[in-house]
């Protein structure tokens, strides 16, 4: 059945023949003369195209331009290669003196705290030496002072003796001189003579 409907349909250029049409590309339409492509020296535009390209390349090739590239590529990739070296050495003093200065730093930190520690040390030896000297002179001080308050008071007692001395003196002398006479005088005068004994 398949092949019944098969060769019942008509081809494509049956069907075009069938309707008065003609085939596309198969003849020319009248008047109008067939499409063909230029020539010259009995080569087409893409063979020229591809004998051009073949004698460009041969010029490239003959003139050495591949090589000239070739060392020009190579001149870049040392220069890379050179810059790229000189960044990792550059890199690596880096690191070095980044390492350095952080042991530098931590050093420094070490020693403002050793000498933090001494100086607070320090003060607080000082802030006791002050304490002791200061209870010293407070002492010394008191002691001066109690010395001077001693001195004062004996220096009072002696010149209130001298006083209390000098008033008993005068009271005796007052009193003695009320109470004898001349007669009186001259008995305590032969007393004495007596008590000093014969005159050899």
């Amino acid at each position: 059945m398949a092949n019944a409907a098969a060769n019942s349909a008509p081809t494509a250029n049956e069907a075009i023949h069938a309707e008065g049409s003609e085939a596309v590309g198969t003849t020319a339409h009248e008047g109008v003369a067939a499409h063909t492509d230029p020539k010259a020296l009995g080569l087409d535009a893409t063979a020229w195209v591809s004998l051009a390209m073949a004698i460009f390349i041969a010029v490239l090739i003959w003139k050495k331009v591949p090589a000239l590239i070739a060392r020009g590529l190579d001149g870049k990739i040392a220069t890379i290669r050179t810059q790229l070296e000189e960044a990792s050495k550059l890199r690596a003093e880096a690191e070095a003196l980044k390492a350095e200065y952080e042991a530098k730093l931590a050093a420094a930190a070490g020693e403002a705290n050793a000498l933090k520690a001494r100086a607070e040390e320090e003060a607080a030896q000082l802030l006791d030496d002050a304490q002791a000297n200061a209870t010293a002179l407070i002492a010394r001080r008191q002691k001066m002072a109690e010395d001077k308050i001693a001195a004062a008071e004996r220096s009072a007692i002696a010149d209130v003796r001298a006083k209390a001395v000098q008033a008993a003196t005068a009271a005796a002398a007052a009193l003695i001189a009320e109470g004898h006479d001349a007669g009186a005088d001259k008995a305590l005068v032969d007393s004495a003579i007596k008590g000093l004994g014969p005159v050899a």
